[in-house]
């Protein structure tokens, strides 16, 4: 099969007993015909066609080779419109991937895309590390923060993710809720391990509430979530996420330069495809109906 190309052509040389008929199937030249059948005869070492005036024909070495490339030309043509019929429907693996926070607005989401279009697989890869669109390990990422810049990505802007901050019931009465800045130093804050994130609203803790004040840092989301719902001090969560749960006290709203800007991404190479296309037409239509 490393000689595709010659056995190809043995293939329409029987087919059509002659050296011109070949040629102008495959869209070659003549000698290139000749040139290809003496080439895979001399490899093997065995003579394939019966030379006459009428043209060639095969010889039982040639029938018995012929009889698996014409398995095989049939099979790649299979193959061909399986792969082209593939990319017209939206069907196969999809993977998305963003920050683990924004699971519970994308898993609903992804659930609705996959019951319209239920020949996807969903893949939904969640983490702080960015997944490389230009080496295929996702067709769709949505990211937070500063506009992605890698090179060959489409970038499209979704929303602003709206952050407030937040305590438990029992954190407010045992603390209270502070009236500004001149209170954070008496309460007790949660942030992130990473002294130098650039969360705007960490990036604003950092500004105005002193170091000493944070007294329970977390690496992950999820964790600073957990820590308060158990009442570890007063932390910042997706406004969205916090109206679910009526045993949380909204210590100060979203503020806009707490915001958290999230981009759809996708490489420029899958971009057009079919299925990342209807995902992103699904994403815009859910948007506009507020139910992300």
């Amino acid at each position: 099969m490393e000689n595709w190309d010659e056995i190809r052509t043995a293939f329409q040389v029987a087919r059509m007993g002659t050296v011109s008929g070949a040629a102008e199937v495959l869209g070659v030249h003549h000698a290139t015909v000749i040139r290809h059948i003496d080439a895979l005869e001399g490899r093997l070492g065995v003579k394939l066609f019966q030379r006459h005036a009428r043209g060639y024909t095969a010889t039982e070495a040639g029938l018995d080779l012929l009889q698996v490339a014409q398995a095989t030309d049939d099979q790649f043509g299979q193959l061909a419109g399986r792969i082209k019929g593939r990319g017209l429907d939206v069907s196969g693996e999809l993977v998305v991937t963003s920050l683990a926070q924004l699971a519970n607005p994308i898993v609903p989401m992804l659930t609705a895309f996959q019951e319209r279009h239920p020949e996807v697989t969903v893949r939904y890869l969640t983490g702080a590390r960015l997944f490389r669109l230009e080496y295929g390990e996702a067709h769709v990422a949505i990211r937070a923060g500063v506009v992605p810049d890698q090179p060959d990505n489409v970038v499209q802007h979704l929303l602003d993710v709206r952050m407030g901050a937040y305590a438990s019931a029992r954190y407010v009465k045992e603390h209270g809720i502070p009236e500004g800045p001149k209170d954070y130093a008496r309460h007790r804050f949660i942030g992130d391990d990473n002294k130098a994130s650039r969360a705007p609203c960490y990036v604003w803790m950092r500004a105005n509430v002193p170091d000493s004040a944070v007294t329970f840092r977390c690496t992950d989301p999820h964790a600073a979530f957990a820590a308060i719902y158990a009442s570890a001090g007063i932390g910042f969560m997706l406004e969205s996420e916090a109206r679910q749960n009526p045993d949380l006290v909204e210590i100060h709203a979203p503020r806009p330069e707490w915001d958290a800007p999230l981009w759809l991404v996708t490489h420029v190479d899958l971009h057009r495809t079919t299925k990342v296309q209807a995902l992103l037409r699904f994403i815009k239509e859910q948007l506009r109906e507020g139910n992300i």
